[in-house]
């Protein structure tokens, strides 16, 4: 698995997809406040993450992407983006035309390339529990950011963290369940870089 086909797949899935939405928002809200709303999405913030670790691996540059904790990371999150979409966002629209290619690159090329490539190129046996808890932060930070943007602009990226529509307690249910998806999806991630460390 190259890091360099994994990194032409997911930058140019999120520059299409940038480009998409600016001519959808450029009449209405303006690129400034669609900009915003591209950054919303976790989503992009995986992939953004994809692209950044694997342009660093090609690179041969160490520093932050470089570490075990980071790719890890990476992989949880993008492994979480495309389970989420499969199991509960692809039946809410039918994307068509240079939208199909887009949605398919970032929700599923993306995530299958990189666990794939992290699975069988990226050292393991560095990673531990400390490890798998530190990769709940983003997650949690993500969610804060996303409630504050939504009690500012009125507007939600994800239907099942709108508070507008389901309440706070509602969403609050919502993110405890995707607490869970983490969590268990970062146990799964660990014990496979143990095992792969024993072979």
């Amino acid at each position: 698995m190259s890091a360099a086909l994994v990194a032409a797949v997911s930058a140019s899935s999120l520059l299409l997809q940038y480009l998409l939405l600016l001519g959808l928002t450029r009449d209405n809200v303006g690129a400034a406040l669609g900009t915003l709303r591209f950054f919303s999405y976790f989503t992009i913030l995986s992939n953004l993450g994809v692209s950044a670790v694997c342009v660093a691996a090609l690179c041969g540059a160490g520093g932050f992407f470089a570490r075990p904790r980071v790719r890890g990371a990476i992989a949880l999150y993008i492994g979480v983006t495309g389970l989420i979409y499969v199991l509960i966002l692809r039946h809410l629209w039918q994307p068509q035309g240079l939208q199909w290619w887009a949605d398919t690159g970032l929700h599923y090329a993306a995530p299958v390339l990189y666990i794939g490539w992290w699975l069988l190129t990226v050292p393991h046996g560095r990673l531990n529990l400390r490890d798998a808890a530190a990769w709940l932060l983003f997650p949690l930070l993500y969610l804060i950011a996303v409630l504050l943007r939504g009690a500012w602009l009125g507007e939600y990226p994800y239907p099942f963290i709108d508070a507008g529509q389901l309440g706070y307690a509602g969403m609050a249910l919502n993110a405890a369940g995707m607490l869970l998806v983490f969590l268990m999806l970062g146990g799964i991630l660990l014990a496979l870089d143990r095992r792969l460390a024993q072979r």
